[in-house]
């Protein structure tokens, strides 16, 4: 072989080495953004920075519930059933009630979908009650009873009262406004949703179904 061939061939293989070294670096690079994305990115909540006053409407003039602490405010947007709430519920809010966040649930009655019922009568007769007479109390003993199991005793039916199936009709139109809104910050609206205020004053939220999305939660309300 001449030299010049033999030049020509380090040369190429030179070449092809600097694009194999090249193509590992890329992919070690988007395996690295992938895993940040997929450990971290995914589960940290959005801004909201969209429609801000209309949601805050939304959420203030709702029959939530709280017990009534003093510090930042958090509305969370949950039906009995959901297991996703019930775990929120069960493992967030007390460490968040703990740094004086005031959180504020809101109880849904779902609509019926497709003919086919998504609640029952002493589930909307419990939202009813909520809504209209604020008692945390009701609400913890609500939710420290097995869902299928709740008889709601002593509560008056919404079920044949016009003014308080009018309630339950109203949580589920927190539900249809809040959707689309959400959704043009990037939420895509799953049960439970939260949305808060941070330190420094911006709204955030996130439909939190994921245990991984607690600790940002709880960061930003300081209660780590």
């Amino acid at each position: 072989m001449s030299k010049a061939n033999r030049a020509r061939g380090l040369k190429l293989l030179k070449t092809i080495r600097n694009v194999f070294v090249t193509a590992l670096a890329l992919a070690a690079a988007s395996f690295g953004l992938f895993e940040w994305w997929s450990l971290d990115l995914r589960w940290r909540p959005h801004e909201i920075s969209k429609d801000q006053a209309e949601i805050t409407k939304i959420l203030e003039g709702s029959g939530w519930v709280s017990p009534g602490l003093t510090g930042p405010k958090l509305y969370v947007v949950a039906y009995r059933a959901s297991p996703q709430s019930q775990r929120l519920i069960t493992d967030v809010l007390p460490a968040l009630q703990k740094a004086a966040v005031d959180t504020r649930v809101i109880m849904i009655a779902r609509a019926d979908l497709n003919g086919a019922a998504l609640s029952t009568a002493n589930e909307r007769s419990t939202v009813a009650e909520l809504w209209v007479n604020r008692r945390w109390a009701l609400f913890q003993n609500w939710m420290a009873a097995p869902a299928d199991n709740w008889a709601a005793t002593g509560l008056p039916p919404a079920d044949g009262d016009v003014a308080r199936s009018a309630v339950v009709a109203a949580s589920q139109e927190v539900v249809d406004k809040l959707t689309p809104l959400l959704q043009e910050n990037g939420i895509r609206f799953a049960y439970p949703v939260l949305i808060w205020w941070n330190k420094d004053g911006k709204m955030e939220g996130c439909a939190c179904t994921d245990p991984r999305q607690d600790r940002y939660v709880l960061k930003d309300l300081g209660a780590e």
